[in-house]
């Protein structure tokens, strides 16, 4: 009988491919000591350094007695784990000696980790393309996830912690190389979904995934994804993209169709295939180049555009706890095709209203509030709109 132990993700132990841990509160300690243990498997491990790394902040006024108490509980629950009448060298026993303790593992203990570098190892060593991507893949498909990441903030696990974040990173971009030389982008785009699932905020990848999409004829996707990704950054993360991230627009832009020579009809329909119905939703990046455009033609022209901003008001004491997607979704079909919006934050969305004649403004707030009210069902006492006229020189 093998004992599968996985630390890439949620720790687990599973036999036959089920889950033998106890979930319960009382044993949060037991693991954790288990996992510290198998971080540093096979290693001299000073009673000292355990108790500073995991018992710093307990009361007892016998640290020692603690820890010992708790490595007592610790085999007693690895002696449960393995078979009767088993050689328990074979699997796994914490030894003391000459004022060490020590996790040694056996013969029947498979743990994700070390599959994960043999993995890449082989992929490494081997001739065959074939071969060096399947052993790529398969330490790919072991990543689930950072490294016991059920300990988010445990300050000794951070280098291990990083050294597989680094290891997998690399892989994955080894593995992608070798599908770009061998022009599998398909295969490339698969890959990169799945990871971003994982990996959301790894800029390289989504480049990879555009790099893929417009390598395969998927200009339209590609272009999806950028407007998609940029978003994802400055709303979720507060962060402007570098800026050879923000730049791949433009290689977007001149691929596929814009590479050559069109007629003007030709042209007009190609940039009209992307416009879509309802109002425009963009990066914050390219709100503030239409912002600029628009300013100056409303001062030559003399239009009535005006730059709103809607606030979702949050605190402890209302229930709109969800992210703005909701209220996007209904500024999409309410707003004109003409108007223009941007995520300014958690909170906040950017607006720009194009030509509103009279008191135009007035109604338009008052139906984006009864929109958001009735689809994303927000309570009216937390929307809060206000605007002005883009040739004033205030702020808002």
């Amino acid at each position: 009988m093998k004992l599968y132990i996985s630390t890439l993700g949620e720790f687990d132990i599973k036999v036959d491919g089920q889950s033998i841990l106890r979930d319960s509160a009382r044993m949060y300690k037991i693991y954790r000591l288990f996992e510290y243990f198998l971080t540093f498997r096979n290693k001299k491990l000073l009673p000292e350094t355990i108790i500073d790394n995991l018992l710093s902040d307990s009361e007892s006024d016998d640290p020692k007695n603690l820890l010992r108490t708790q490595i007592f509980r610790l085999r007693k629950t690895l002696n449960l784990i393995i078979p009767k009448n088993e050689d328990p060298q074979k699997y796994l026993s914490i030894n003391f000696i000459n004022g060490y303790y020590c996790l040694e593992t056996g013969e029947n203990v498979v743990i994700d980790i070390e599959e994960f570098e043999d993995y890449i190892k082989q992929g490494d060593l081997m001739e065959s393309y074939e071969d060096s991507i399947n052993h790529y893949k398969k330490a790919i498909d072991l990543y689930k996830g950072i490294y016991l990441s059920n300990n988010a903030y445990e300050v000794w696990l951070v280098p291990t912690r990083n050294y597989y974040h680094r290891l997998y990173l690399k892989t994955l971009y080894k593995h992608i190389g070798l599908l770009n030389k061998n022009g599998e982008y398909e295969r490339i785009v698969s890959l990169c979904e799945r990871t971003l699932l994982i990996e959301r905020y790894e800029e390289n990848i989504h480049i990879e995934l555009m790099e893929a999409l417009l390598k395969s004829g998927q200009s339209k996707l590609a272009i999806n994804h950028y407007e998609y990704a940029i978003n994802m950054f400055e709303r979720e993360m507060y962060v402007k993209p570098s800026q050879r991230f923000i730049d791949f627009i433009k290689k977007i832009q001149s691929h596929s169709s814009y590479k050559s020579d069109l007629d003007i009809s030709d042209i007009k329909r190609n940039l009209d295939e992307d416009a879509a119905g309802g109002a425009m939703l963009c990066s914050l990046d390219y709100f503030k180049f239409i912002f600029k455009i628009q300013k100056r033609k409303s001062l030559r022209n003399n239009q009535n555009d005006y730059l709103c901003i809607l606030t979702i008001n949050r605190d402890e004491h209302n229930e709109y706890n969800n992210s703005l997607n909701d209220v996007l979704l209904v500024l999409k079909k309410s707003l004109r095709k003409s108007d223009v919006f941007a995520s300014w934050n958690d909170n906040q969305v950017l607006i720009m209203l194009h030509d509103v004649k009279g008191s135009g403004i007035d109604v338009i707030k008052q139906r984006l509030i009864n929109d958001i009210v009735e689809y994303a069902k927000i309570n009216r006492n937390v929307i809060n709109v206000t605007y002005q006229p883009l040739q004033t020189q205030k702020t808002i």
